[in-house]
């Protein structure tokens, strides 16, 4: 009749999203556990484990730590990326990029200097080792 409510803490920052809304500017370092999404301006440190949306409406100036990031807003500053950027067209970007995956449409504006890391398998196991490319 009763759920246990006892989670895996991942669960729990997965389901985690923050919210800076258009009109909203926050100026500073901002960590979060979980996704954010941003239609106002972030001025600062940005670093999250999670996936970061910069809509139309966005600003970020600084740098931005995440898995993955989705912008159709701007970006100036250093963007450190686990897994991919995706830029929409209407995407501006300036600064340095490190990511794993890119994928850019036509007529985003990406001004950056670009590092690919890439994840190879060892073939003698699963290991890992990360390769520049």
């Amino acid at each position: 009749m009763f759920s246990d409510n006892k989670k895996n803490k991942n669960d729990n920052h997965a389901s985690i999203q923050n919210i800076i809304a258009k009109g909203t500017t926050v100026v500073g370092d901002f960590t979060s556990e979980g996704d954010l999404r941003v239609d106002g301006v972030i001025e600062g440190n940005v670093k999250t484990p999670g996936k970061v949306v910069v809509g139309k409406s966005g600003v970020v100036t600084g740098t931005l730590e995440c898995s993955n990031a989705y912008f159709e807003g701007t970006f100036s500053g250093q963007l450190k990326l686990s897994e991919t950027l995706s830029l929409k067209a209407t995407a501006v970007i300036q600064g340095e990029v490190i990511t794993q995956k890119l994928a850019i449409d036509p007529g985003a504006t990406f001004d950056v200097t670009c590092e690919m890391k890439t994840t190879v398998k060892d073939i003698k196991g699963d290991s890992k080792i990360k390769k520049n490319t």
